[in-house]
C-alpha cells in the first residue's frame, strides 16, 4: 500500500484539473494529439482518488498537514 502523501486541497486540484482534461478530450475534436489529455486526466484523477502521488514519493515531498 502507498503512503498517502497528497493533501486535501492537492487532491481537488488534481480533481478538477482532471475533469477539465476529460472534458478536453471530448472537446479536442479528435487531433492526432488528443489522446495526451486522457492520460493526463487518468493520472490526475488517479492520484487524487489513490491520496497518494509517484513523484511525491521520488522527491519525498508531502501536502498532507503534519500529525502532532
Amino acid at each position: 500500500m502507498l503512503k498517502k502523501n497528497v493533501g486535501n486541497i492537492d487532491r481537488i486540484i488534481r480533481i478538477v484539473l482532471g475533469l477539465a482534461l476529460l472534458a478536453g478530450f471530448f472537446l479536442s475534436g479528435g487531433g492526432s494529439y488528443s489522446w495526451l489529455y486522457l492520460v493526463g486526466a487518468a493520472i490526475a484523477l488517479g492520484t487524487a482518488a489513490m491520496g497518494s502521488c509517484g513523484l511525491y514519493t521520488i522527491f519525498g515531498f508531502s501536502s498532507c498537514p503534519l500529525k502532532k
